[in-house]
């Protein structure tokens, strides 16, 4: 997808127009840092920028591009969230509780290298990863280019904000509740969450007992199938994005999980109605269905592993002492889950997404709303206690934390915009292990209702 200027035009036609020799990389970076400087002090989307390690990878990818040689993201700047270590950088979680520079990269970053991408940054995230809204004492609020007096959502909400505002081109994110594809809905972007195992989390596995997952936010769906295609080794996900799909059983759900306290608000509800029936002029077969959630699901299964998710992240920290309050609660009532008991959650995983996943037999992909409500104002829960704030969250985002249980993938396509300005999305849930079919019809959506073009006021 081409633009006028580079550092709108997506991670994959970067990589594209490096190797023809249209762009360099340092060049491309310069650009970057250029736009860094002018508009992250009002953003506030990375934690760090690496300028000077970035410029010297940028000169070494060049020298290889000169050299002749290929690799899928050779010279293409890419930020990392801080939740995923980088040598010679501390791994913060957005709080002063944190230990010292580590001295290897994470499996997924020593395979982003490999593939040729330059490190730019380390993106800003709530405090142990905590929340959809990126406002720590430690670092300050981030804020959404779209509109700065709201939250770009969380936890991935700098390296949302980032590219949303053309500050990168691509940026990794992490899912444990929703913390990928919330962000990317109120920035306007595109987001997968991919299938538990796809992309490594090593050196941090299993995290949050299994509901964590790493992946891309990007502009268009070529990239983040590029990105799968760098991280995981695998093929096929590229050729998904120029695959024309078959006609397919999509059902419509804007069902609230039980346990949950929430109303789907006009905008999005107006999106998901807007988008089943530009479904059907597509040629798919749209119904009406609901998931088949389990009474309890999000007390047994997704709560309880948030919460000890939270304690066992605390007991690593060398300061726990230097944690805000909020978060010091999050991990108390994560205490009082015992190994026992978080083993016999694990093992009621299965018969709990047995009963989510039986519309799959009748259905290849399910839609719901991309969120129930817009992000929270900026400073909107400084005053909260942790339980206050997690009831007013939830209401906000209910449609993605029990898809971290099932393990399957799920994806944000943007839609429209709310009356604040913020982006709206579409959430598609997906068969375990098919990303293929989410990418396939998220770029059959995107080339009949594109969106990389649109650009947020802060751009």
């Amino acid at each position: 997808m081409g633009t006028s200027d580079p550092v709108f035009a997506g991670a994959a036609e970067q990589a594209r127009m490096l190797a023809a020799g249209t762009l360099t990389a340092p060049d491309l970076l310069e650009r970057y840092l250029d736009r860094i400087n002018r508009l992250d002090p009002t953003l506030r989307s990375y934690r760090v920028v690496l300028a000077d390690s970035a410029r010297a990878e940028a000169a070494a990818a060049q020298a290889r591009l000169d050299a002749g040689e290929r690799l899928p993201l050779l010279g293409v700047p890419i930020a990392i969230k801080d939740d995923v270590d980088v040598a010679g950088q501390t791994t913060t979680y957005g709080s002063a509780a944190h230990g010292p520079a580590v001295s290897r990269d994470a499996e997924v970053v020593r395979r982003l290298r490999a593939a040729g991408a330059v490190i730019l940054g380390k993106t800003a995230v709530p405090e142990m990863l905590l929340w959809p809204f990126a406002e720590t004492v430690t670092f300050g609020a981030t804020r959404n280019p779209w509109n700065v007096d709201f939250t770009p959502g969380g936890s991935s909400g700098g390296s949302a904000a980032a590219v949303a505002a053309g500050l990168a081109p691509l940026a990794l994110g992490s899912d444990g509740m929703g913390s990928i594809r919330i962000p990317a809905t109120w920035c306007g972007l595109f987001g997968i969450k991919p299938q538990r195992d796809r992309v490594p989390l090593s050196p941090h596995d299993d995290a949050w007992n299994g509901l964590c997952v790493n992946g891309p936010i990007t502009r268009t769906v070529e990239d983040a199938a590029l990105f799968l295609e760098a991280v995981t080794g695998e093929t096929g996900f590229v050729a998904a994005t120029t695959t024309e799909p078959t006609r397919l059983r999509i059902a419509l759900s804007a069902k609230i999980p039980p346990g949950l306290v929430s109303r789907v608000e006009k905008p999005q509800r107006t999106a998901l109605a807007e988008a089943g029936a530009f479904l059907r002029e597509l040629g798919h077969d749209v119904i009406t269905r609901d998931f088949d959630y389990p009474p309890t699901v999000m007390f047994d299964q997704a709560l309880p592993r948030y919460f000890r998710g939270c304690y066992d992240d605390v007991q690593t920290l060398p300061h726990p002492e230097r944690l805000d309050s909020r978060t010091k609660s999050f991990a108390r009532v994560g205490a009082m889950i015992s190994d026992r008991r978080m083993a016999a959650i694990r093992a009621a995983e299965h018969k709990a997404a047995q009963r989510i996943l039986a519309i799959f037999d009748d259905v290849d992909v399910v839609l719901t709303p991309g969120t129930a409500r817009g992000p929270s104002r900026i400073g909107g829960y400084q005053r909260r206690g942790m339980l206050s704030t997690l009831l007013s969250v939830a209401s906000r985002v209910p449609f993605q934390g029990l898809f971290n249980v099932t393990g399957q993938p799920a994806a944000v396509v943007p839609w429209g915009f709310d009356r604040n300005g913020i982006p709206t999305s579409v959430h598609l849930v997906g068969r375990p292990h098919d990303e293929a079919t989410l990418l396939t019809l998220s770029a059959q959506i995107e080339k009949a209702r594109p969106w990389a073009h649109r650009r947020p006021p802060v751009s």
